[in-house]
């Protein structure tokens, strides 16, 4: 069993807190449209599950690969993604087969991973800025 190195577990759990976040608002939405249901909730946890789960393994494959000389962590890298693409087609086709999911709020959570990326360097240098001016004003 391979132990997650705590910048793994950081950036997972910073994922995690915005796709948390983003599904409040998806909820909200679809409560707000009245077009809410139990399925949507289903749909949301699953979707949001998956993606977890998605940048979680993937952080755990980076840990893996650089262990690996070059070529090795090549293969390695290839071979995660090919599964973890497996793994979401299936839960997606899960979610849009089965009647207990809604479709499309099965599919939204996909995107909440690359929104929490792109939100990373914003919120990163805002915070940077704040410590910076408090330091300043130590001094």
């Amino acid at each position: 069993m391979i132990k997650a190195d705590k910048t793994v577990v950081k950036e997972t759990l910073w994922i995690s807190a915005w796709i948390c976040v983003l599904s409040v608002i998806m909820q909200a939405v679809f409560i707000f449209a009245h077009l809410w249901s139990y399925k949507v909730l289903l749909g949301n946890l699953l979707g949001a599950a998956v993606m977890i789960l998605n940048f979680f393994f993937m952080g755990i494959t980076v840990q893996q690969a650089l262990g690996k000389d070059e070529a090795d962590a090549k293969k390695l890298m290839k071979l995660s993604q090919s599964l973890r693409t497996l793994f979401i087609f299936v839960c997606v086709v899960l979610g849009v087969v089965l009647p207990c999911f809604s479709t499309i709020a099965t599919i939204i959570p996909l995107f909440f991973p690359r929104i929490a990326v792109a939100l990373r360097p914003l919120i990163k240098n805002k915070q940077e800025a704040k410590e910076v001016s408090v330091q300043n004003e130590v001094q």
